[in-house]
């Protein structure tokens, strides 16, 4: 068995990688068919195609997302279409984010400019679908417990830090873990991302306690799976890769007397500009490296109290 996996397919029995390894939809296969994430709208046709190889005339009865961002929900309203009966689950902060048009404009304007990152990476096999507005049906939070089959439950954690919206799942039968980028993002090479966007600490917090659990199958939000001790020491390194970018980052920041931009640009020519392997769309990179030093500046107080 692979420790790490990056490609698409069956990872364990009654456990698939669907669409594209770089931005993933997963499957649980059983009694109740679920889904966890759903991707770019591009992708749609690749996720769809997939899902159909493995269930048949089968559908899946949920969809669970684990948070709010763009290249997490693309293609709901997709495969809501495919799939009449399907249940599309969120946290409540997400459900309230999906409802707002600020923010479904913003999510259809970043798929749109990943659609053509896509077309590049995957030779063309991507498609055209444009994100389209969706109803998230219900929400789930922390403590949930859903039964999804004999012996077969799924747990809900809240770990924010990446979003405020941010959800785990763990199956504990099957030590599968959907953790997303609140764990981080491991790239093809061995480097991590940090991924917190709204809270240092909160994120910090959240990777502890997913250390805690037994797990394994880590399911991120891109790119890899990993596999027993791999899972392990990659909730470790992200942990130790937390620390050192929020170390790096005060230093820059007291080096450029707190000037938030020039150390933006100098965390993008580090992270993203020198980046061989596949980069997220540079529109969603630069929203997210400002949210991370905004952040921290605003922590150490180089910046004004929040509005």
């Amino acid at each position: 068995m692979d420790a790490i996996i990056s490609r698409t397919g069956q990872v364990v029995e009654d456990f698939h990688i669907l669409g594209h390894q770089g931005n993933p939809v997963f499957l649980l296969d059983g009694p109740q068919p679920v889904l966890f994430e759903a991707g770019f709208s591009c992708l749609t046709r690749l996720y769809l195609q997939d899902a159909r190889a493995v269930l048949g005339r089968r559908s899946p009865d949920m969809l669970f997302l684990t948070h709010s961002h763009f290249d997490h929900c693309g293609g709901a309203a997709w495969f809501l279409e495919e799939f009449p009966g399907l249940k599309i689950l969120a946290a409540p902060k997400a459900q309230a984010v999906l409802a707002r048009p600020n923010a479904l404009k913003l999510i259809a304007e970043l798929n749109q400019a990943a659609a053509q990152v896509m077309a590049r990476v995957t030779g063309g096999l991507s498609g055209d679908k444009p994100f389209k507005p969706f109803v998230v049906a219900g929400t789930v939070d922390e403590g949930d417990e859903l039964e999804l089959g004999p012996d077969l439950t799924l747990k809900v954690l809240a770990t924010p830090g990446h979003t405020w919206d941010s959800l785990s799942y763990y199956i504990p039968q099957k030590k599968i873990l959907i953790a997303s980028e609140a764990a981080g993002t491991g790239l093809i090479g061995g480097t991590i991302t940090t991924e917190f966007l709204v809270d240092y600490e909160a994120y910090v917090a959240g990777i502890e306690r997913l250390s805690k659990l037994e797990v394994e199958v880590l399911c991120q939000g891109h790119h890899q799976v990993y596999l027993g001790q791999a899972a392990h020491d990659f909730l470790g390194r992200s942990l130790a890769a937390a620390r050192e970018f929020k170390n790096w980052v005060l230093a820059l920041l007291q080096q450029e007397s707190g000037d938030v931009e020039r150390v933006v640009t100098l965390v993008k020519a580090a992270e993203y500009d020198s980046r061989t392997g596949p980069r997220q769309p540079l529109p969603a990179y630069l929203l997210n490296v400002t949210a991370r030093v905004n952040h921290l500046a605003q922590v150490a107080g180089y910046l004004g109290e929040p509005d």
